[in-house]
């Protein structure tokens, strides 16, 4: 489990409960698309299945969220954004996520598709 001193695993260098863990917690909201996505990255790093199932469209979401516990979500590049915006309601974010698994690096992409519900932003599904 992640203190919320240490450093973020977005990848944006603030203090993780100063950074994702108000989103984590429920006591903020991420106001863009990205901040959504850095969130949901940070949500797999330290196995917030709960805060995953609440920002997933409920028409794409799994009905039954079950993370790997072998693997290791090291950290996040964000490749491109359109849209997304604090004033739009709708964007992607590619991004490449980096974990460790079985003691091998290895990484995984997508460009993601979200929108705004209600004020809130939620992730939809990749982009085809």
């Amino acid at each position: 489990m992640i203190i919320d001193e240490s450093r973020c695993p977005c990848g944006l260098g603030e203090p993780y409960g100063a950074c994702c863990g108000r989103f984590h917690r429920g006591t903020a909201t991420a106001p863009t698309a990205e901040l959504l996505m850095r969130s949901r990255f940070s949500a797999f790093a330290v196995s917030d299945t709960g805060y995953l199932t609440e920002t997933w469209h409920p028409k794409t979401r799994p009905t039954d969220l079950e993370l790997d516990p072998g693997r290791r979500w090291m950290f996040l590049e964000i490749l491109g954004k359109t849209g997304g915006g604090l004033l739009e309601h709708e964007g992607t974010v590619e991004f490449r996520a980096h974990y460790r698994q079985d003691r091998r690096a290895d990484s995984m992409q997508e460009n993601s598709h979200f929108v705004r519900v209600d004020g809130q932003w939620i992730y939809v599904a990749p982009v085809s």
